[in-house]
C-alpha cells in the first residue's frame, strides 16, 4: 500500500477498497472501480480512538458515543481537522468519515502501516450490495486491484453512518450496526 497499491480487504461488514492517506493516484483508481464522482466520500480507517483526533475534531459527547460504538459497523461523518487532505473532505460540510472495525485482519494491516487506510466499501456499478467473496473480488477485479486479502466470506451490509458534526446525531445510512441509539 506504501508504494501505491488498491488492497480489497475484509472489514467487520463487508469487503472495502483501501489506499494510504496520500496517495492521489490509488484514490482515483478507487473512484474508477466504484464510477463514483469526485464527490464520493471516502472513510479512514483508523486502528482505535486515540488516531482520530489527529482528523477529526471531537467533543466529549461525540467521544463517549465513539467509545461506546467503536470498535464496530459503524462510519461517524465528524468535523475534519487541516490534517485531512480536502479532496477526502465533504466540500461543502468539511466533514470526514472514521471507523473503528472489528476486525483482525484489518487491525493487523493498520498496525503494520502505522496510520489509517483511506478507504471505500466495495460496491461495484449497478450493485445493490457490496461484494463479500474474496473468490468472486479476485476474478472480476483481478486487473483493477492489486491485492485482494482473502479473510473469507464476510456479511452484505455496508457499516451504518451517523453524522455527529451536527447538534444531535443523524442516521445517513441503515447497515449492519444497529442505529436504533441515534433516532
Amino acid at each position: 500500500m506504501r508504494d501505491g497499491s488498491v488492497v480489497a480487504y475484509p472489514t467487520d461488514s463487508s469487503y472495502a477498497l483501501g489506499c494510504v492517506i496520500g496517495d492521489k493516484e490509488a484514490m482515483e483508481r478507487i473512484r474508477r472501480i466504484r464510477a463514483a464522482d469526485k464527490n464520493h466520500n471516502f472513510t479512514l480507517v483508523c486502528r482505535d480512538l486515540s488516531e482520530i483526533a489527529k482528523y477529526a475534531r471531537v467533543d466529549n459527547i461525540q467521544y463517549r458515543t465513539l467509545r461506546a460504538f467503536t470498535p464496530g459497523p459503524y462510519t461517524f461523518l465528524l468535523e475534519a481537522t487541516r490534517e485531512v487532505p480536502k479532496r477526502l473532505q465533504n466540500p461543502k460540510r468539511r466533514t470526514i468519515g472514521i471507523r473503528v472495525p472489528d476486525n483482525a485482519i484489518v487491525r493487523m494491516l493498520l498496525a503494520e502501516l502505522g496510520e489509517p487506510i483511506m478507504s471505500s466499501t466495495l460496491l461495484l456499478p449497478g450493485e445493490s450490495a457490496p461484494m463479500t467473496d474474496p473468490h468472486e473480488i479476485k476474478e472480476r477485479l483481478e486487473h483493477a486491484v492489486d491485492v485482494v486479502i482473502d479473510g473469507g466470506p464476510c456479511g452484505f451490509e455496508p457499516s451504518s453512518v451517523i453524522d455527529l458534526s451536527g447538534p444531535v446525531p443523524v442516521v445517513v445510512r441503515r447497515g449492519k450496526g444497529d442505529v436504533s441509539a441515534f433516532e
